[in-house]
């Protein structure tokens, strides 16, 4: 259950997968998660609550964004205590121009990108990975 730390095994396996969908990132100050809206992030900070939601639930819930973003799931179990993988995965997508928001799950880290460059990003991570497979 501890999932990966070599970097090179991290970075051969990470076969990067789009998620289908446009998200957003939103805040909500009470912290109360709007009816219909299911977020796949939340962050607390002093200021509300940040969801990381489906495009079309915050627009249903009349929630405000400015950034729209493709959702990229790296598939390798990393450690939480890996070093490493996001700085390689960051470097690769700024040497390109792709902005980039890292968020680590427990078994998982996942990247939201423009939406618009989402799959140039994914080529540029298999890309990647196929150097240290």
């Amino acid at each position: 259950m501890s999932g990966e730390l070599d970097l090179e095994r991290l970075l051969g396996g990470m076969r990067p997968e789009l998620n289908p969908g446009r998200f957003v990132f939103t805040t909500v100050e009470d912290a109360l998660v709007p009816p219909g809206v299911t977020p796949v992030v939340t962050v607390a900070e002093p200021e509300g609550l940040t969801l990381v939601a489906l495009q079309s639930e915050a627009d249903g819930a009349g929630l405000r964004y400015d950034y729209v973003a493709g959702w990229i799931t790296l598939r390798v179990h990393s450690a939480l205590a890996a070093v490493g993988l996001t700085a390689a995965v960051s470097h690769v997508l700024a040497e390109a121009g792709v902005s980039c928001n890292v968020v680590a799950g427990f078994h998982h880290d996942h990247l939201f990108v423009p939406h618009e460059r989402a799959a140039e990003a994914v080529a540029l991570l298999t890309s990647l990975a196929e150097r240290h497979a």
